[in-house]
């Protein structure tokens, strides 16, 4: 039953009819969906990941969430017919809009349970799919996956940062793929950047309703009347180009004042990923000196001890972790990205 397509409103009642026990939830949560999706309310229930703070619940329109997209499918030239794979929780915005995709452009929808290999058993050929970064470099470590990654014709990549190794190994490969910039208030991505071939970019190109600038702060403001109806103060740090594109510096909160010096931890991230091969994250703890200290908390392996040693030459002193604390594993949040806030609290705990 999972591998069964579905494309058209009239498959809610063949959904139903096959809803047994143990039905797969994905089959169970897209059910669930499709009904609320086809009730007569005008609204649908979302929810933020929490990735950024308090998991939110609000409403918004259908209406927008349509528009949302046809904005993707007319980028992408998505077309009736046209095979999307659905492998995203339906429990946000990104799996959602996956479906509507399918049903505003006439797609046919195969459904897979979210894990990290969602190209496992997927024989069939696909046209499009949207993961997050954990999906595509767990599918490229394994051949048969690789292959129909590479087969499948458009893949959107979001829901989290994309490492500069993850990066260089998308640039090489044959098909379309894009990093999205967006999030639940904006319902789903209002920007894409290709990964690979010729046009390849580090910046974000908006759709052409989306007007952009930047705050006194430097963040990012977003207009996007089809889809969202409130101007959205973002808290990413942004660079606005004079073609209108632009570039994501970091998360203001993310930003540790240490000594004076206002240091970003995506940055120091993307610096140690060259040589921390387990999971880990950058936080920061109140210093009676620095104001903030620097802290890297990282998953238990073996050669801690040599970290400090490995991280000098890479990083200025003043973004040398100032502590280095060993954990079981780091906090995440329930989409799967770093929980910051928690990573702050257990940092406080440790030293």
């Amino acid at each position: 039953m999972e591998n069964e397509i579905i494309c058209h409103a009239d498959n809610i009642q063949q959904l139903r009819s096959g809803l047994s026990d143990n039905a797969p939830q994905i089959q169970r949560d897209l059910y669930d969906f499709l009904s609320d999706w086809f009730s007569e309310s005008p609204y649908i229930t979302v929810h933020t990941s929490g990735s950024t703070g308090t998991p939110k619940e609000f409403t918004v329109r259908k209406e927008q969430m349509m528009q949302s997209a046809i904005l993707t499918c007319s980028f992408l030239q998505l077309k009736k017919g046209d095979t999307a794979l659905l492998c995203m929780p339906l429990q946000y915005i990104a799996g959602k809009m996956v479906v509507v995709r399918a049903l505003v452009a006439g797609l046919n929808l195969i459904l897979r349970t979210p894990s990290g290999h969602p190209l496992a058993d997927v024989d069939v050929p696909l046209r499009f799919t949207a993961m997050i970064p954990l999906q595509v470099f767990n599918t490229l470590q394994v051949p048969e996956e690789r292959e129909r990654l590479c087969r499948t014709e458009i893949v959107i990549v979001g829901g989290g940062a994309i490492n500069k190794e993850l990066e260089d190994e998308i640039h090489q490969l044959p098909n379309e793929i894009y990093s999205t910039y967006g999030m639940t208030e904006t319902l789903s991505h209002i920007a894409l950047r290709k990964l690979n071939g010729p046009d390849a970019s580090s910046a974000y190109t908006p759709f052409s309703s989306v007007k952009l600038c930047l705050s006194p702060e430097k963040t990012l403001v977003i207009q996007a009347p089809l889809v969202c109806d409130d101007t959205l103060v973002t808290n990413d740090l942004a660079e606005i180009h004079p073609d209108g594109t632009f570039t994501i510096l970091g998360r203001k909160d993310n930003t540790i004042n240490t000594g004076g010096i206002k240091v970003q931890i995506e940055s120091i991230e993307e610096t140690l990923r060259s040589i921390i091969s387990v999971t880990f994250a950058i936080t920061a703890i109140p210093h009676p000196g620095l104001g903030e200290a620097i802290v890297l908390l990282v998953e238990k392996t073996t050669d801690a001890d040599s970290l400090p040693d490995r991280i000098a030459p890479l990083l200025p002193k003043y973004q040398q972790p100032k502590y280095i604390r060993q954990v079981d594993a780091i906090p995440l949040t329930g989409s799967g990205k770093t929980d910051r806030k928690a990573c702050r609290l257990l940092a406080a705990k440790l030293i």
